[in-house]
């Protein structure tokens, strides 16, 4: 089978939604699919080497324009060079299958007001929303994506998104399918876990303290300033430190920290390629962010036997082990449950029984289901493309 992937750029060092194309690359090819990637460009090394390349043009102009320019470029493309099946990740239109893994833009906008504190500044930067001019751009794509014919395959990885699709673009639930996100879980193995962990922990200048692990490039939409002010409400008798991996820009935050008087709890690494080796060293994962339709940082942190505390606003919290009132905030502004969350977490007699219980949340749902499903998909759409060819004909 040629299966056609698009996405502007595919560097899986910058986590999320190209660190999936990737896995499934490598899966496609690895049982002797034709992968083709409709990109500006891409990482060849975290790539299969049979990958067929379709480079397109980066796009240019204003921020309103460009993703246009980008699916116009590949709309061509595809005509140009036509697969069994393709698939899009983001603001494209014509593929076969659309699987937004960054959810829907109209979602997005609306919950990226939420990671301001109710109040003055809130209200302000729901009105820059309003008056943004990227803002009506992207809901109108969107509009032309899902609402256009011909309409596609439309995959989502949550039923948190299944429902955005509801309320922003009117379109029923048995229209959207939930296909939930999944790691390879190949990339989360040692020989020595044991000796990794204690590598970590020794450069991070753990040693008895638990270890809260924040993962994330963008800190504010991710909530680091909430889970900081949480700190204050984490008992000092509970040895602790929260150590955080993601952008480079963390300055502000570390000043945050010593104004509430919590930076002794806080390590801060900045960028890290690859964060493999931090989920051995720590021993629990905290993600209370403000908008991720399917967090890959909580399915591989779950894959490594780490329990997640992270919101309601993440997708991926339906996946979570029983009961979900152990790991989900209602809203990351809210530091004493979000401080409470942590704390229960901090007790040695129960945490290996939450660490099992992640393990076997990360076994119930597995690369290898959503790789079978997903293929399950492919084929559905080349034989419906098949029959319409067949029927053309006659």
């Amino acid at each position: 089978m040629d299966v056609g992937l698009c996405y502007e750029t595919v560097n899986p060092a910058r986590g999320g939604c190209e660190h999936y194309i990737s896995d499934l690359a490598r899966r496609l090819a690895r049982d002797r699919h034709t992968v083709h990637l409709f990109a500006c460009e891409y990482d060849a090394a975290a790539l299969p080497d049979s990958l067929v390349f379709h480079r397109i043009p980066k796009p240019v102009g204003p921020r309103f324009r460009r993703p246009w320019s980008f699916a116009e470029s590949v709309a061509k493309a595809l005509a140009e060079s036509p697969v069994d099946v393709s698939m899009g990740f983001d603001k494209t239109w014509g593929q076969d299958i659309l699987y937004p893994q960054g959810g829907l833009h109209s979602a997005s906008r609306a919950h990226n007001v939420l990671k301001h504190r109710p109040g003055v500044v809130r209200s302000l930067a729901r009105w820059v929303r309003v008056l943004d001019p990227t803002s009506y751009s992207f809901a109108r794509l969107e509009r032309r994506q899902y609402l256009t014919p011909p309409v596609p395959v439309i995959l989502v990885n949550s039923r948190m998104v299944r429902g955005h699709f509801g309320q922003y673009l009117g379109i029923p639930e048995n229209r959207v399918r939930v296909l939930y996100s999944a790691i390879d879980p190949d990339r989360f193995t040692t020989s020595d876990r044991a000796a990794a962990r204690a590598t970590e922990r020794a450069a991070w200048g753990v040693t008895t303290e638990t270890v809260g692990l924040f993962v994330a490039m963008n800190y504010r939409l991710k909530g680091l300033a909430p889970l900081l002010r949480s700190l204050v409400h984490v008992p000092r008798d509970r040895p602790f430190r929260l150590v955080v991996i993601g952008g480079k820009k963390f300055e502000p935050y570390r000043t945050l920290a010593k104004d509430l008087g919590v930076a002794d709890r806080v390590t801060f690494l900045g960028f890290r390629p690859d964060p493999r080796s931090a989920y051995f060293g720590a021993d629990f994962l905290v993600h209370p962010t403000f908008y991720d339709p399917g967090s890959l940082v909580a399915l591989e942190a779950l894959a490594c036997g780490l329990p997640v505390i992270t919101s309601r606003y993440n997708g991926n919290h339906e996946l979570l082990p029983e009961p979900p009132a152990d790991y989900v905030v209602d809203d990351p502004h809210d530091a004493p449950e979000l401080g409470a969350k942590i704390t229960g977490l901090l007790d040695p007699e129960r945490l290996p029984a939450r660490r099992a219980a992640a393990a076997e949340a990360a076994r119930r749902w597995t690369f290898d289901d959503h790789y079978r499903e997903l293929l399950g998909v492919f084929e559905e759409v080349v034989a419906r493309k098949r029959e319409a060819t067949v029927t053309s004909t006659l």
